[in-house]
């Protein structure tokens, strides 16, 4: 019964998104989505009819959203190469430096050719407003080509890209009976379902729904979701089918109540400890600061492995996470201060700004392995169901400045060895608190054997023009399962380098995205 209902309606999911793509880029107004949902209403019901073109809608953004970055990305790579172009080989102009011979140089210009055709392409689209989307994902579409090496059969293929393409999406309603009217799921987990218009004659309850013959189990979060259903509180649900597994999953997902979170001021006033944290390609070094900014107790190592596939990789992070939230529990931290990391500009430009040769490839794939984004929403939204915050700052000069000035202070008060990273641990939690990072000269002596100096100095606060921070926001987890809908996420407090020599640069809030619970299909 799932399969024929999730097929029947992925048909019609795909007309409508295919309508859509159509209509172009226009104002939410002149979308059509009434008219759209009209016709939708006799194949279906009004509320999977109101379900499939709000997914249209979220699917179309998305990926114009994508078409831009990629533009922005096109963009800093032929810049980039452009600039490098103008200069004679082996030769340098200021800050610029030429090809270091023709080959390269001539290769380079080809490449430069492969961009600009991909850019005006890219940006042809964007003036259509014609985004290319592939229901079912364009990586599953290329493996139908290339089964040997996916080591797939053609039906294993076939079963996989059907469950892919089946839409089984019902966004909630506040009043519905448990929340949710056309996939409803009492506390006891027996689950129903509205069957659309033409499946009504399959219906075995009263009122077109079929009841199935299983129920479903939730781990995660559990309390929460009885809270809604109880309460009759919206609760969206996504039924997904795994054929690798031959079973059926439910997620459930809500938007949290909006919190006004602390800022940084008043958790400093406060005298709340706090956990600096610096992501590393294959760990997470963390430390934990007082108010003042002085480093407490022991350098903390999380190892972070991210290889092996995706889902793998997701687990691995959600642990190191599960693990830094216990130690800032812990050690009654209020809040976690980790960099705004990012590699968009390196990324775009690869060999032109990190290395080229055996040197630079082995640190691009450094680069590539760091889940900065994912990390950063993955972090904000558990931290904010633990009750802590999450500070973002400048990342410029943290890794040199805390080697330099920290990695030495905190080797005499531990046992265990203090590396680079977890002096960028202390300089990340002083710039979030508001601090200086460098030490000032001539307040704590190298050797106390030798000397003894008064170190109050260095914890002296100099008021700064401060940035602004983010609004508030409700909690939020990356999307799964295909989902598209973005929801607001919970805060993640953004603070400019008080030290940053590009004055006046306003850090962004990442986009936030949805939250969602899984229970297994008993």
């Amino acid at each position: 019964m799932l399969t024929d209902v999730g097929e029947h309606l992925g048909r019609h999911a795909r007309a409508d998104l295919a309508g859509r793509v159509r209509i172009g880029k226009v104002p939410v107004k002149d979308n059509q989505r009434a008219m759209r949902k009209r016709g939708l209403t006799k194949h279906s019901s009004s509320r999977w009819a109101g379900a499939i073109t709000r997914a249209s809608e979220d699917q179309y953004k998305l990926s114009m959203r994508c078409l831009f970055d990629e533009r922005t990305s096109l963009r800093r790579a032929i810049a980039k190469i452009t600039r490098r172009l103008a200069v004679p080989c082996a030769e340098r102009k200021g800050t610029v430096r030429g090809y270091p011979d023709q080959a390269e140089r001539f290769q380079k210009q080809r490449r430069l050719r492969t961009l600009t055709a991909r850019l005006a392409d890219v940006e042809q689209r964007i003036e259509d407003g014609r985004p290319a989307v592939v229901v079912g994902g364009r990586r599953l579409a290329k493996i139908r080509h290339n089964l040997a090496d996916a080591q797939l059969t053609e039906h294993e293929w076939r079963k996989r890209w059907e469950a892919e393409r089946m839409f089984l999406t019902a966004d909630g309603e506040s009043g519905a009976p448990h929340g949710n009217y056309t996939i409803s799921v009492t506390p006891d987990g027996e689950v129903s379902i509205l069957l659309p218009e033409p499946l009504r004659h399959l219906a075995n309850v009263p009122r077109g729904r079929y009841r199935l013959g299983c129920t479903v189990t939730f781990t995660h979060r559990r309390e929460e979701w009885l809270d809604r259903v109880q309460e009759n509180r919206a609760v969206r649900y996504d039924i997904r089918f795994e054929p690798q597994r031959g079973r059926w999953y439910l997620d459930a997902s809500w938007s949290a109540d909006t919190t006004i979170l602390p800022t940084p001021e008043e958790i400093r006033a406060l005298g709340e400890r706090t956990l600096g944290v610096d992501l590393n390609a294959d760990h997470l070094a963390a430390c934990v600061l007082d108010p003042h900014g002085n480093p407490v107790g022991e350098p903390i190592t999380v190892p972070l492995v991210m290889t092996g596939p995706a889902s793998q990789r997701d687990g691995r992070l959600r642990a190191a996470i599960i693990q830094l939230l216990g130690i800032a529990k812990q050690n009654d931290c209020a809040a976690l201060i980790v960099e705004n990391l990012g590699f968009d500009d390196a990324r775009a430009t690869g060999r032109e700004t990190m290395g080229r040769g055996k040197r630079g490839k082995s640190f691009r794939r450094t680069v590539a392995g760091i889940p900065t984004a994912k990390f950063r929403e993955r972090l904000r939204s558990m931290a904010f169901h633990a009750g802590l915050v999450v500070i973002a700052v400048d990342p410029a000069y943290t890794s040199a400045w805390g080697g330099q000035h920290w990695q030495a202070p905190i080797q005499q008060q531990t046992t265990t060895t203090a590396t680079r990273h977890h002096g960028a641990t202390v300089a990340i939690g002083r710039r979030g608190l508001g601090h200086r990072i460098r030490r000032r000269p001539g307040v704590t002596a190298r050797d106390h054997r030798i000397a003894a100096r008064r170190a109050t100095g260095q914890t002296v606060f100099v008021p700064r023009a401060r940035g602004t921070t983010s609004p508030p926001r409700t909690a939020s987890a990356p999307t799964q399962g295909g989902k598209t809908r973005l929801d607001q996420g919970d805060q993640l407090v953004l603070i400019p380098d008080l030290e940053d020599r590009s004055r006046g640069h306003r850090t962004t809030c990442p986009e936030p995205a949805s939250s969602a619970n899984t229970g297994q299909l008993a």
